[in-house]
């Protein structure tokens, strides 16, 4: 009879750690799912702000895709054709207000120029693409840093995150763009050397066939001339070389510090937002205008060179 009695209270106190234990996993299976639907509800709601290189699509025309930076890039050329037909409609003999201070840019713009021209007429001609990729670049360049550009925007799902997407961007801090001007100032630079000096004149710079066809002219006079003139001809060649290491050189120099000051900004903003990063805004707009005169005076380098007699 005792064991009877010890056998069922030993049942009972199994019963009742087994209970305790059942109870004990289920708070466990539900404490990890409570973590787990935590963890997957944070990182739903994150949403990725990072730079990116590649500029981000906003809207399509069409199947034209068009991106944050070419409207920003859009929004620069409606702004100098308004400052254009302004001025335009308010030219006078003698020139007050407005008209004053661009006649003065102006003459300042044809000073510069003519010290690495040597000359007015040379000023005169180049001013328009000269001035225009000036005046273009800088507004580029100051547009990016203005607040609201690259932090105003939309989200959406890229690879499986969801991304925060800028409905504005520098323009020149896209590779696209300083490559497409990159592509606009020397090609125009040979084209009007090609005008200036010749066109056969001007191919004889990169191809230099008469350096080949006067050897079996002058040799006898010349010995040397069948060493010098082989190695003028790869000279040339090299040139060609030169022409597209141009496109290049200004493309990526102009990207590159405009977009490391992009980068910079963000950077100096996403640690502290306040006061801090007003210096870095200051050092951003010298940038913006030390960025636009390089490429701009290489741009009259390049079209004073094309343009000489002597295309060497």
């Amino acid at each position: 009879m005792h064991s009877e009695v010890e056998n069922i209270l030993n049942e009972e106190e199994m019963e009742t750690s087994a209970e305790e234990a059942g109870v004990l996993h289920e708070a466990e299976v539900h404490e990890e799912g409570e973590q787990i639907i935590d963890a997957h509800g944070e990182e739903a709601g994150h949403v990725a702000h990072e730079t990116s290189l590649a500029p981000e699509p906003v809207f399509y025309i069409g199947k034209f895709e068009v991106t944050n930076s070419l409207v920003n890039a859009w929004i620069s050329v409606a702004l100098i054709i308004i400052f254009a037909v302004i001025i335009s409609k308010k030219i006078k003999k003698i020139p007050r207000g407005l008209q004053n201070f661009f006649e003065f840019i102006l003459e300042g713009a044809l000073g510069v120029m003519d010290g690495v021209t040597h000359s007015r007429e040379k000023s005169m001609k180049f001013l328009p693409l000269v001035f225009t990729l000036f005046i273009f670049i800088l507004i580029n360049n100051w547009l990016g840093i203005i607040p609201g550009v690259g932090t105003i925007g939309y989200t959406a799902m890229h690879s499986g995150h969801e991304v925060f997407i800028p409905y504005l961007r520098g323009s020149t801090a896209d590779l696209n763009t300083t490559l497409a001007l990159a592509l606009i100032a020397v090609i125009a630079a040979n084209v009007i050397g090609a005008i200036a000096v010749g066109v056969w004149t001007y191919i004889n710079k990169f191809i230099r066939i008469n350096d080949l066809m006067e050897i079996p002219k002058k040799i006898r006079k010349q010995p040397t001339i069948a060493i010098i003139n082989p190695i003028q001809f790869f000279v040339g060649l090299i040139e060609i070389i030169s022409e597209i290491a141009k496109i290049f050189s200004l493309s990526f120099r102009l990207f590159g510090n405009v977009f490391a000051g992009e980068v910079l900004l963000a950077s100096i903003a996403a640690i502290i937002a306040f006061v801090v990063p007003v210096p870095f805004y200051f050092l951003e707009i010298l940038v913006g205008v030390i960025q636009a005169l390089i490429f701009s005076m290489l741009t009259l380098v390049y079209l004073t060179v094309a343009t000489m007699e002597d295309a060497h």
